[in-house]
């Protein structure tokens, strides 16, 4: 067993009663009061030490009518008494007031006292009206000095924190944690490492701040350093490192630190399984989400919200949508995380009409939609090609919830109104943008234009993209990709000449399959998998039975200027193909082949899956950049809606690749090698 034993709680099951306040503090509220125990008699209120406990609990409990009767009954009270009443008032944010009447009737107020104020101040007011009554209060603790400093660091002021951590008298952890805190925070990596190796004294907190900003900026390294020499680790210490390796694509190592933390004895919470969870997710590591989905039910987090959404989504970009849905359903509490996750994941999955649905279930539950929600309903219209309605839900968004678009939101109507041919429109709607276009914007009318071929407004789009990024690849592979299309060649060769002095070099693609819970990763004509031969035989196979049925190899997408026996090898040879063969050969029929991708499904290997679906009688899953295409009997998820990237396609790695190192096939061997 993971987890030894449950949380005791302790529940109170008292009746209540409305009557008028009459606590004495003046504040002339009428409160919902629970009667006290009887058992309690007036002899316990005399006793100062035993009623302040009883106070603490109540307001540990958030009880605060109960408080405010001990408090009346009590014969004498203390300073610590007037201080417990004082921090109950302020715990919520709006009772300010009422703080500063009971603060003023407190006889002998203390440094806790003020420091109370301070945070009210700071909470209510902000960090201007908190100095102000800062340099006016007549005692001040350290306590005092680190509400400042830190208040300063939460909103990134740290000139102003560093003057105030200089000018204290005394500091302790909580100052050192404070500032590096704030130094991660702000983005100043440097002057966090010099204030923590600067530290006189520090805790576990200033340990944990210091690693997550070494992953937060990338150095794993030294992030794992100093988990090492930590002698002791709480379990905020632990989620730090998951995150971090998760954060930085280092997935597996987070997941590993979860077992090992599980080894120490460390129960985990639901941060730790979230960041686990989401790690799964970008490996697409299914059978390691299964094993975490088992820990969940085994431990109190099985009825936690946070756990159970971060669970849907796993499963729905693991590409197990029905569990998704299953685990959705079981949710008893959903919050708009939860919602959020599974309308996205039915987007992602190509059932546009199921989350548009359950975006309309969640108004009527009560829900109000934000930015993100709308963000997986233009998904969901986009890959359903609900091209109008998306238009209506982009302006009720603005007119009926008060949300601004930002350019997520316009990257996803571009791409809608693009896919569907309405360019112009699309090309009217980036210029009515309140703000400047995102490079992502014009590299989405981009490859609209690439799959409609219009090239005056691809080399527009081209334009706009690389002077807001002359880095990108995108707006060269793109533009080289349209004029191929067109065997425009001499254009081609400019483009990459370009490409080659301006040192751009595009993410070569790839895709991946899990099997027995390893992880195997093809690129575009892969010459190291270990199996290859047994992979090109397969493929091969599966050529000629697709021939046969009627399959023709679509060599607009082999963009070279080479022979076509030569284009046809070429597009054999994608990723996703070479991963769905070794597919076939390891995975056990009635099981589906799932294979994930980092760029979309170009044409031809999205044609070529549905005839092997058909042939093979297998469902054949594959995740692409934005979305599922579920294989079955020879049609798709998407109705042939989204195929083609925006971003490019294993073709793209080969025009790179092939025509920039001239490259030729051996056929001999039966892989590529160079001259």
């Amino acid at each position: 067993m993971y987890y030894s034993g449950l949380v005791r709680n302790f529940v109170l099951t008292l009746s209540k009663r409305h009557v008028s306040s009459s606590s004495g503090l003046g504040c002339g509220s009428t409160m919902l009061v629970t009667p006290l125990p009887s058992q309690f008699n007036q002899s316990m209120f005399n006793n100062v030490v035993a009623s302040n406990k009883l106070i603490a609990n109540y307001l540990r409990l958030g009880d605060m009518d109960s408080a405010l009767q001990v408090f009346d009954k009590m014969t004498v009270k203390s300073t610590v008494t007037w201080n417990s009443i004082l921090a109950g008032y302020a715990k919520n944010l709006g009772n300010f007031e009422v703080v500063r009447q009971v603060f003023d009737k407190i006889p002998e107020p203390n440094s806790v006292s003020y420091n109370i104020m301070l945070a009210c101040y700071l909470n209510n007011f902000g960090i201007h009206r908190a100095r102000a009554y800062f340099d006016v209060m007549p005692v001040k603790d350290t306590a005092s000095w680190n509400t400042m400093i830190s208040g300063y660091a939460q909103i990134g002021l740290m000139g102003e924190a560093r003057m105030m951590f200089l000018a204290m008298p005394e500091k302790n952890t909580v100052s050192w944690s404070a500032m590096v805190s704030g130094y991660v925070a702000c983005g100043d990596l440097d002057s966090a490492v010099e204030c923590f190796y600067a530290a006189t004294v520090k805790s576990v907190i200033t340990w944990t701040a210091m690693i997550t900003g070494y992953m937060k900026f990338g150095r794993v390294e030294s992030a794992e350093k100093l988990f090492q020499e930590m002698s002791q680790k709480t379990l905020v210490t632990w989620n730090a490192m998951i995150a971090g390796y998760v954060d930085n694509s280092r997935a597996e190592d987070g997941l590993k630190l979860l077992k090992t933390m599980l080894e120490t004895g460390a129960k985990p919470n639901a941060v730790s399984l979230t960041s686990v969870l989401l790690g799964c997710s970008n490996l697409s590591a299914l059978q390691l989400g299964r094993q975490v989905h088992q820990l969940v039910c085994k431990s109190p987090l099985s009825s936690d919200t946070t756990a159970g959404t971060s669970l849907v989504s796993m499963y729905s970009k693991c590409g197990e949508l029905k569990d998704a849905s299953k685990l959705f359903v079981q949710i008893q509490r959903k919050d708009l995380v939860s919602w959020n996750a599974m309308i996205s994941g039915y987007a992602q999955h190509g059932a546009g009409e199921k989350a548009l649905e359950l975006f309309d279930a969640m108004k009527n539950d009560g829900m109000k939609p934000d930015w993100i929600t709308f963000v997986a309903v233009f998904l969901a219209c986009n890959h359903a090609g609900f091209v109008d309605l998306g238009v209506q839900y982009f302006d009720a968004m603005i007119r009926d919830y008060g949300i601004e678009a930002r350019p997520e939101h316009y990257a996803c109507m571009v791409d809608l109104l693009g896919r569907r041919g309405r360019l112009s429109e699309a090309k009217d709607l980036i210029k009515s943008m309140p703000f400047k276009p995102h490079p992502a914007i014009f590299g989405t009318l981009l490859g609209a234009c690439r799959i409609h071929k219009n090239l005056d407004l691809a080399e527009f789009a081209a334009k706009n993209l690389l002077a807001l990024d002359p880095s990108s690849a995108t707006g060269y592979v793109q533009l080289a990709n349209i004029y191929a299309a067109q065997n425009r060649w001499e254009h081609v060769a400019r483009i990459r000449r370009s490409m080659k002095d301006n040192n751009v070099v595009k993410t070569p693609g790839y895709s991946w399959i899990e099997i027995k819970s390893v992880v195997h990763e093809f690129r575009s004509s892969d010459r190291l998998h270990p199996e290859l031969v047994s992979i090109h035989k397969k493929l091969n196979e599966l050529e000629k039975k697709m021939k046969m049925a009627g399959y023709i190899p679509d060599l607009e997408f082999a963009l070279h200027d080479v022979e076509e026996e030569l284009k046809e090898q070429l597009l054999l040879w994608h990723s996703e193909k070479l991963a769905i063969a070794f597919g076939h050969l390891k995975v056990p029929l009635g099981v589906p082949i799932r294979v994930f991708k980092n760029l979309r499904v170009c044409g031809d290997c999205h044609t070529a899956i549905k005839y092997i679906s058909a042939i093979e009688g297998r469902e054949i899953i594959v995740r692409d950049t934005t979305r599922f295409h579920h294989f079955k009997d020879g049609s798709c998820s998407c109705s042939d809606y989204c195929v083609e990237d925006v971003y490019g396609y294993d073709g793209d790695d080969e025009l790179q690749w092939l025509i920039e190192s001239e490259k030729v096939i051996d056929f001999s061997c039966g892989h590529l090698s160079a001259c």
